[in-house]
């Protein structure tokens, strides 16, 4: 059954629904996935995961690779990097979600919309928040992590916010050493710079990343980007 809208563009107007209505999130949604034909919002997630990106992408990525997964303000990076380790951990595999920005009632409203319940149950799934998301906290966590396992990092430009670290440069190509000794996959969310025009091209790129110091983005394998529901993954 075809949508009327990507996904994250109903979740974007159930957000809008259950403020206007005064209703719960959970009954916004629903209301949505009833009027595109399904039964309930779970109804409609389950039926878009099989064939959706983050399943798209998980299958796309190697132990060791490191990865940006980029996008414009509301473009769904933060939910397909939270349904990426979530389909990982059904798996089986470690997945872990570091963020400075999002909290954990964030972080389980996202994945409930997603149709994930409580992906943590497992104990393969972790959440790890903090106010200073670094290469030495990031390494600190994953330090017994087996080959396999996956990060996704809320969010690259983050990093470079505290004096106390080293430069983002710095701490890239460190954790670049850090995934390939592991055989770990870093996924980092990134902002795309607001000088991408999607009249030109329809998906930004890595020429499009905003970096505020230098850093060699020849460390990422793999570029996963996304704008007005399209997705284009690329190698680097």
């Amino acid at each position: 059954m075809k949508l009327t809208a990507p996904v994250f563009r109903l979740k974007r107007e159930a957000r809008s629904l259950a403020r206007s209505k005064s209703i719960a999130l959970s009954r916004a949604l629903d209301a949505i996935a009833v009027r595109e034909g399904f039964r309930s919002w779970s109804h409609l997630a389950s039926a878009v995961r099989d064939q959706g990106p983050s399943v798209r992408l998980l299958s796309a990525l190697e132990p060791g690779d490191m990865v940006i997964l980029g996008a414009r303000p509301g473009h769904g990076k933060t939910v397909l990097g939270l349904e990426l380790l979530a389909e990982a951990a059904q798996a089986g595999r470690t997945s872990v979600f570091f963020s400075s920005e999002c909290s954990y009632r964030d972080v389980r409203m996202k994945l409930s919309a997603s149709g994930y319940r409580d992906p943590e149950k497992s104990g393969a799934f972790r959440i790890r928040l903090s106010d200073n998301v670094c290469a030495e906290k990031i390494e600190e966590t994953l330090a017994d992590a087996v080959p396999g396992s996956i990060a996704v990092i809320d969010y690259l430009q983050v990093m470079d916010q505290h004096r106390s670290q080293p430069p983002l440069g710095a701490q890239i190509e460190e954790l670049r050493q850090f995934a390939n000794k592991q055989r770990i996959t870093l996924v980092f969310l990134s902002q795309v710079h607001r000088s991408f025009d999607p009249e030109i091209r329809s998906l930004p790129g890595f020429s499009d990343i905003r970096t505020t110091n230098p850093v060699d983005l020849s460390h990422f394998d793999k570029g996963c980007f996304l704008h007005d529901g399209e997705m284009m993954l690329s190698g680097h």
